[in-house]
């Protein structure tokens, strides 16, 4: 016989949370393999106006990005879902011999994601992939809104792209600049679904001159 003074079981509301989660996720999912044409155009991605400065330890880059976020994307954002960045810079020395010698390599990861606490945007900016340990050294700021924030997310502001030891004033030399948003930071249900093709990706690739800078 059932004890009358039984008291009732408390409801688990971090359980509802994660179940509320988990269908929100499911949803994303059925999205992207479902509502999201394998057909779809990449992202466009434009670069602004370039400006390459040869300072007193290396070679300093000024420019902006210019791409939309798809409404997808921005609805992830929305519901939790942080955006990884890359940018890589990397200095070639040209051969006619041989293939082109690579003389430096750096990356810039620009991880952004929303705070729902504080209803603020997070922008942050770390030469490391995010790991075990998080994105290590890292420069931060937070914004009002997704538009402000995606303003520092396209703002590249004297960057360093390459030392002086990286140059060789008898060859000629070239800046292969690439940008894309890093799928492989998304969860790994969300990585299926023809993202290949769909307007997920978005990149771009740019071949700037350094001859001028070299000598």
């Amino acid at each position: 016989m059932p004890c009358c003074n039984a008291k009732p079981q408390a409801i688990n509301t971090n359980s509802c949370s994660q179940a509320g989660s988990l269908l929100w996720w499911l949803g994303c999912l059925l999205f992207l393999s479902v509502c999201i044409s394998p057909a779809k155009a990449d992202t466009a991605v434009q670069l602004g106006e370039v400006q390459l400065e040869r300072g007193d330890d290396g070679v300093y880059l000024t420019t902006s990005l210019d791409f939309e976020l798809p409404d997808s994307l921005s609805d992830a954002l929305d519901h939790g879902l942080p955006l990884t960045f890359v940018i890589q810079a990397e200095v070639l020395k040209e051969r006619w011999y041989w293939y082109d010698k690579r003389m430096s390599l750096v990356e810039r990861y620009i991880r952004l994601s929303y705070q729902p606490l504080s209803r603020r945007w997070r922008v942050q900016v770390s030469a490391q992939a995010a790991g075990g340990g998080g994105l290590g050294v890292t420069l931060g700021n937070s914004y009002d809104s997704l538009s402000d924030a995606m303003l520092a997310v396209k703002k590249i502001n004297r960057w360093k792209v390459a030392g002086l030891n990286a140059f060789d004033k008898d060859g000629k030399q070239r800046l292969d600049l690439r940008f894309r948003l890093d799928l492989s930071q998304l969860p790994q249900a969300l990585q299926f679904g023809g993202q290949a093709n769909s307007e997920w990706n978005i990149g771009f690739s740019q071949t700037l001159r350094l001859d001028d800078l070299a000598k």
